[in-house]
């Protein structure tokens, strides 16, 4: 699944002309409905619960907010919650780029792109969970500048939005002009792409301090008031984006039949066991601050990992997202299962999901609970919040699905003007 393989043929001159933007948009839209049995079943299942979603959100819409179990105690819950961690891994992806272009690694170089690809389903996921919280998405005008009002640069959300769109921008361009060179059959130039490459490391990193930025910002959740919020948030992203990449590289290779090299794998795994203890230490050090200098201002600590005047909703959550992160770091640094496939996958599963209860429940509801006038107002998502969750997801992994698709048939030469002439 080469990107910028020095193998690659270009047709011949006379040929340009016959390329065209509406072929390329075509054959990709092709290669999305054509596939196997199993790729069938699997965008069918998405489908549907993507539809479940649609259909919850319909309800939301007509109904209004008061299908959430949001209330003004707690204003931001599930939505909010997987909007941080969606950022995060989106940000995290960068963690294929970094060594494939700063330390020149060929293994990574091949791979590189499923990186940018799992960025933007990422920031789409996000920008959904972003609209459906807000309510009335209609709205959104008042957030373009010289119609709405626009608070740059004062307010951070709007420093979150421009972060964002940039973000997806940045890697709509780097993985379009990389598929559609191959899909004519012409020599990537480097300096349509490389430069962007850059800056979508820089751009990454600053995505996810943006967003820790809007929580410490806050001066009235003392829960959030913490500087070491934006390097957590950032070890995080470096948990997640490697752990999601180890488990679809895995299975592009056996689902696809694509080439998929053994040194990519094993070097996002060897990151992967870094970070892991790195998010933990972060989350001791934090967890140490909260309790050991007690006060009024721990009570939300105390309310999260042991529960306060008998409210403990967030309890079972908490050391369940502890649970599963120890045990993915033990599982990556133990010799017996370390080198083991199932078990370093296992690990990608137990630490995706802890990070995201972490990041998740464990970091924004806290931050409401108690409430500004110490009132204890617990907060479970409703059946409405959770179909809506999971339908934005199913969409997420579904553009996710179809995108590495077209890549690998393009990339591979499988698809393209030049299949019919490049051996």
């Amino acid at each position: 699944m080469a990107v910028d393989s020095p193998e690659l043929k270009t047709l011949p001159a006379e040929d340009s002309h016959l390329v065209t933007y509406p072929r390329f948009l075509w054959e990709c839209f092709k290669i999305s409905f054509d596939g196997s049995p199993l790729f069938y079943a699997w965008m069918t299942g998405l489908t549907a619960i993507a539809l479940v979603g649609v259909n919850a959100w319909a309800n939301q819409m007509a109904e209004g907010m008061v299908l959430t179990n949001m209330t003004d105690h707690v204003s931001w819950g599930l939505y909010i919650a997987n909007f941080t961690f969606g950022v995060g891994l989106a940000a995290g992806a960068v963690m294929m780029v970094i060594p494939a272009y700063l330390y020149d690694d060929r293994d990574m170089h091949e791979v590189v792109i499923v990186g940018e690809l799992l960025a933007i389903a990422a920031i789409f996921v996000c920008l959904a969970f972003v609209i459906v919280d807000m309510g009335r998405p209609d709205r959104l005008w008042h957030m373009i500048p010289g119609l709405g009002r626009f608070h740059w640069p004062m307010s951070m959300l709007t420093w979150d939005v421009i972060v964002l769109n940039g973000y997806l921008l940045i890697n709509l361009h780097i993985t379009g002009y990389m598929i559609y060179s191959r899909f004519v059959g012409k020599p990537l130039n480097r300096k349509w792409y490389i430069p962007f490459v850059f800056v979508s490391v820089v751009w990454a990193i600053s995505i996810h301090t943006v967003t820790a930025f809007l929580y410490t910002g806050l001066g009235s959740r003392p829960f959030w008031n913490d500087a070491i919020i934006a390097p957590r948030f950032i070890a995080s992203a470096f948990v997640t984006g490697p752990a999601f990449l180890i488990v679809a590289l895995h299975a592009i290779r056996e689902l696809m039949r694509l080439a998929i090299p053994d040194g990519a794998i094993d070097t996002l795994t060897s990151i992967l066991r870094v970070t892991v203890w790195i998010n933990l230490f972060l989350l001791a050090s934090e967890v140490f601050t909260q309790f050991y200098t007690g006060g009024t201002h721990a009570a939300s600590a105390h309310y999260l990992y042991l529960g306060l005047d008998g409210k403990s909703g967030l309890v079972p959550w908490i050391w369940t997202a502890i649970a599963l992160n120890l045990c993915a770091a033990v599982l990556l640094v133990l010799p017996a299962t370390r080198a083991v496939r199932g078990w370093v996958v296992a690990a990608c599963v137990f630490t995706f999901v802890g990070v995201w209860i972490e990041k998740g429940m464990g970091m924004v509801v806290p931050g409401f609970v108690p409430s500004t006038m110490h009132e204890l107002v617990e907060y479970t998502p409703s059946l409405t919040e959770w179909k809506l969750t999971a339908g934005i997801w199913a969409m997420g992994i579904g553009i996710f699905t179809v995108s590495v698709k077209i890549a690998g048939h393009v990339l591979t030469g499988r698809s393209g003007l030049g299949s019919r002439r490049i051996s």
